[in-house]
């Protein structure tokens, strides 16, 4: 998720996938009186926030209703909010709108350059079959190697942005030997279609999409190049202070990361209507996810760093961050 996360099939179905707006805030911790926000640990914790997107684990959780029958078990009530893409997740974060999320690489790297209140909680494992560098089925590009002068469109700062930078040096080339265009993914996708662009860099599920809809030819996915994670974050006091709540929200997206493994087409059933998306586009989205949640590896986090690494020589960032600042110390293993 991939950046969350961002997906359309058109103009109409980007509509449809909340990509044009913000879900409203709404609080984050409450205590027992309902009074006001507080993450002190000296009060109960009775509702948590939990902001989702229409794509990922984080919907099908929402759908099942698993994680909401263990917290009540806890005297938790859960509050979904709904947010159209990581980035917004991860500022409703920042402002308090919601204390838990998940979104893709690039994300998170954003959101802790500007505040140092993002922590990691946990992550899926890596998914690097999910994105992938398109081409039209009728195009002459055959190579990256190909893609010298071209036009490639992309959205600027999302998780294939790496993979762009990985596949060009792989190849010996170098972003400024192509045009690079960015837009949001229902606009590349646009572009993409009508030939305004020679390639495409893009993640599940625009990418399935794009090779059912549009029998867009793959020319290379993220395989043996980068990672492509899914992570869950957390505002820092609410981890600091609830670490029981965070067992109980990895255990139970671990759970249901099983279910969906096995259960890949009624996962892709509980998102149908949700994300307006045909079932066979999910089904091959679901097929190319990473199955099962575990808390930071010392590997995830070095991994992740070479993504904000990577972003800050290429200054889209404004300063060097250390991802480790944004992991506790107990949730790395």
């Amino acid at each position: 998720m991939n950046t969350i996360q961002q997906w359309s099939i058109g103009a109409a179905i980007a509509l449809s996938l909340g990509l044009s707006g913000c879900a409203k805030q709404q609080s984050t911790t409450t205590t027992t009186s309902d009074t006001k926000p507080t993450s002190s640990s000296s009060a109960k914790l009775t509702t948590l926030s939990i902001g989702f997107q229409k794509y990922g684990l984080l919907p099908i959780v929402k759908a099942r209703g698993d994680l909401d029958q263990a917290l009540k078990a806890q005297g938790i009530q859960v509050k979904w909010v709904e947010f159209p893409a990581g980035p917004q997740l991860l500022e409703g974060l920042n402002v308090g709108s919601v204390v838990f999320g998940e979104a893709g690489e690039a994300p998170p790297i954003f959101a802790q350059a500007a505040s140092p209140n993002l922590i990691y909680v946990a992550n899926q494992p890596a998914a690097p079959k999910a994105e992938a560098l398109l081409v039209r089925q009728d195009s002459s590009i055959h190579s990256v190697k190909d893609l010298k002068g071209k036009r490639v469109v992309l959205n600027k700062g999302s998780n294939v942005h790496y993979l762009l930078l990985k596949l060009l040096r792989a190849n010996h080339l170098s972003l400024s030997e192509i045009h690079v265009v960015y837009l949001p993914p229902a606009d590349a996708r646009a572009a993409f279609e009508k030939g305004a662009v020679d390639a495409w860099v893009i993640w599940d599920p625009f990418f399935a999409s794009a090779e059912q809809q549009l029998h867009a030819r793959v020319l290379a996915t993220g395989q043996n190049l980068v990672s492509n994670h899914q992570f869950y974050l957390s505002d820092r006091n609410f981890a600091q202070n609830n670490p029981q709540v965070l067992n109980t929200l990895v255990t139970e997206l671990n759970k249901t990361t099983d279910w969906v493994k096995t259960h890949q087409d009624d996962a892709a059933k509980l998102l149908e209507k949700q994300t307006g998306l045909d079932l066979n586009i999910l089904k091959t989205s679901i097929s190319r996810m990473g199955f099962g949640v575990t808390p930071i590896t010392a590997q995830v986090a070095q991994e992740q760093q070479n993504v904000a690494d990577a972003f800050y020589q290429e200054k889209l960032i404004p300063k060097q961050i250390h991802i480790q600042d944004a992991i506790l110390n107990n949730t790395v293993k």
